[in-house]
């Protein structure tokens, strides 16, 4: 059970957004939910939005998990925020802004890791 608490859930929402995107970005561009506001104004979230929130989501969840060895910990983030920018830079469907938010959250938490790893 330590070993699922070290893997960074970030990684699975970056995953999940670059299979949508590898499968043409359709779902990823397209209108997912929308709903007006009391105010009158309309509120339309698209599928790479959600991706968003779940980034957030799982950014949060990450850094409030104390599982498993710290050491594993910083390493399986540096990975993911190492791949995530390699994916950002040479990967033509993953250049988008979307993305650009899931790394720099991968990024976050690597340095949140590398920091909270010192004594």
């Amino acid at each position: 059970m330590t070993h699922i608490k070290t893997f960074p859930l970030i990684a699975l929402v970056i995953a999940a957004y670059l299979l949508m995107a590898l499968g043409g970005g359709m779902l990823i561009d397209a209108d997912a939910w929308a709903m007006t506001m009391p105010s009158g104004a309309g509120l339309t979230l698209r599928g790479g939005d959600l991706f968003v929130i779940a980034g957030l989501v799982a950014l949060f969840v990450d850094l409030m998990n104390g599982g498993g060895s710290r050491a594993i910990r910083l390493l399986l983030s540096g990975v993911t925020a190492a791949a995530a920018v390699i994916c950002l830079a040479f990967v033509g469907f993953a250049g988008t802004a979307t993305f650009l938010l899931l790394t720099i959250m991968a990024l976050a938490a690597a340095v949140v890791r590398a920091l909270g790893a010192r004594p």
